[in-house]
C-alpha cells in the first residue's frame, strides 16, 4: 500500500523520522501521556531504537506497533503525527 513505511529512524528526542512507499516523509512525535501501558517499554532510549520496519510497520519488539494508515493521513495533512 501507498502508506507502507520505508524507512524509518529514532531520534535522540524520543520522535521518529518516517519515509513512506510514495515518497511523504515526516515525523512522528511521543507525548508522555502516550507513554504508558504496553508503549511505556519505549521511555528506555536503548528500547526505543529498537525500532524497525515489520511489512511497512513501524515496530518494535514485543508486538509494539503503529498503525501506518493513521501515520500516513496526520504526516501527509501536516507533516507530523503527535501521539498523546
Amino acid at each position: 500500500m501507498y502508506w507502507d513505511v520505508i524507512n524509518v529512524v529514532p531520534e535522540s528526542d524520543f520522535s521518529l523520522s518516517v519515509s513512506f512507499k510514495d515518497g511523504t516523509t515526516g515525523k512522528v512525535f511521543f507525548e508522555e501521556t502516550h507513554l504508558t501501558g504496553v508503549f511505556s517499554l519505549l521511555r528506555a532510549p536503548a528500547y526505543f531504537r529498537l525500532v524497525s520496519i515489520d511489512n511497512g510497520v513501524v515496530a518494535w519488539p514485543d508486538d509494539i506497533d503503529l498503525a501506518p494508515d493513521a501515520m500516513y493521513r496526520e504526516i501527509k495533512r501536516c507533516g507530523k503525527w503527535v501521539l498523546n
